[in-house]
């Protein structure tokens, strides 16, 4: 896939040689998140206490992208620090939730904001892009439009097989808890 970030490093969290899962295997359930699955965004406040909130992110050009509203507290808290992580959960089986950490950044792009609306609005969210802001129905933790959209491009992601239906699978069979790095140390 084109702008698809590519790991420089998989390692096996196990620590001891073990298989790891391919990043094709994340990517694929980050591109096409089971309906109804959940993720969560964690940023960091000023005073350094963390924020966690429940996003619908939507995996697109190698990137995670979600909606806020400038007056949330995710909105200020990345205005403040851009670092942040998304959690992801999957229910496909075997399950695999992803976790990537990356900076989170405001598309200014005007070119970019519209064709992410366009984008979402192909997968059931109708913004319009007005500039580099999009605006459309509410969403649950975004606030009230406008909205900025936001772009995490991973910079390290972890896999770990997911608890639901655990139960289903031999221990070999399940996803292998594995790191990413995309980034230069």
């Amino acid at each position: 896939m084109p702008n698809e970030p590519v790991p420089r490093r998989e390692e096996s969290l196990v620590g001891d040689g073990s298989r790891t899962t391919p990043w094709d295997v994340a990517r694929d359930r980050l591109a096409n998140p089971e309906e109804n699955s959940h993720a969560w965004l964690a940023t960091v406040r000023q005073d350094g206490r963390p924020h966690l909130m429940p996003v619908i992110p939507f995996w697109i050009d190698g990137a995670f992208h979600f909606v806020a509203g400038e007056g949330t507290r995710k909105a200020r808290n990345l205005a403040a620090n851009a670092w942040c992580v998304v959690g992801t959960e999957s229910r496909k089986l075997p399950s695999l939730d992803v976790i990537v950490e990356g900076r989170a950044e405001p598309l200014a792009d005007q070119d970019a904001v519209r064709r992410i609306a366009e984008t979402l609005a192909s997968r059931g969210w109708p913004l319009e892009a007005r500039g580099a802001e999009v605006h459309g129905p509410n969403a649950p933790t975004a606030g009230p439009p406008p909205y900025r959209i936001y772009r995490v491009t991973p910079e390290r992601a972890f896999g770990l097989p997911g608890n639901y239906g655990m139960d289903q699978f031999q221990p070999d069979d399940l996803p292998k808890p594995t790191r990413w790095d995309f980034a230069a140390d």
